[in-house]
């Protein structure tokens, strides 16, 4: 595998509210992080009892369900903004609300294990988009929700929003 997964992104390559799930993630191959988290997530995942998934750590906070699903479907948007960026597409691409995308979802009337399920193949297709690119896909650059993003910083968001949520996931809702 080239070398080119291995070069974090600069600071322009991506909006500064990023910098926190880019900080998160390891130095080295970002592509081989993305695919050695998919199976500790899905450890920690799948040890959790069905009864857990509709705990939130607060009122008005999402539930574990929601936050998993939330999980997917940032990972998604996030995704589909590489592969137009990488594919040279320079049209301005929109932002996402998540609160809307998770009132909108009913994450609450599924269970723990399909969205889990769901998360693996959401991450599996990610790694399928991002493994073949080349350097020239990688570093090509675009515009989403009014943000710089270069295709390498979009997995580094990929990888770090998975951190994110996974230490929100121990810190609050799990207590660990």
């Amino acid at each position: 595998m080239s070398n080119h997964f291995s070069v974090r992104p600069e600071a322009g390559e991506y909006g500064s509210y990023f910098e926190g799930y880019v900080s998160l993630v390891p130095e080295g191959d970002v592509v081989e992080t993305l695919a050695r988290q998919i199976e500790e997530t899905l450890g920690l995942l799948r040890s959790l009892p069905e009864s857990r998934g509709g705990e939130r750590y607060e009122p008005g906070k999402w539930s574990i369900r929601e936050l998993l699903g939330h999980m997917s479907d940032t990972e998604r948007v996030f995704a589909y903004r590489a592969l137009c960026i990488a594919r040279g597409d320079t049209a301005p691409l929109p932002g996402m609300d998540q609160d809307v995308y998770v009132a909108g979802a009913n994450f609450d009337a599924r269970t723990l294990a399909d969205l889990t399920d769901e998360f693996e193949q959401v991450r599996r297709a990610t790694l399928a988009l991002f493994r073949p690119m080349d350097e020239t896909a990688w570093l090509r650059r675009g515009t989403a929700n009014n943000n710089p993003f270069s295709v390498r910083a979009l997995a580094h968001v990929c990888a770090g929003h998975e951190l994110h949520h996974l230490r929100v996931l121990r810190d609050r809702y799990l207590n660990e």
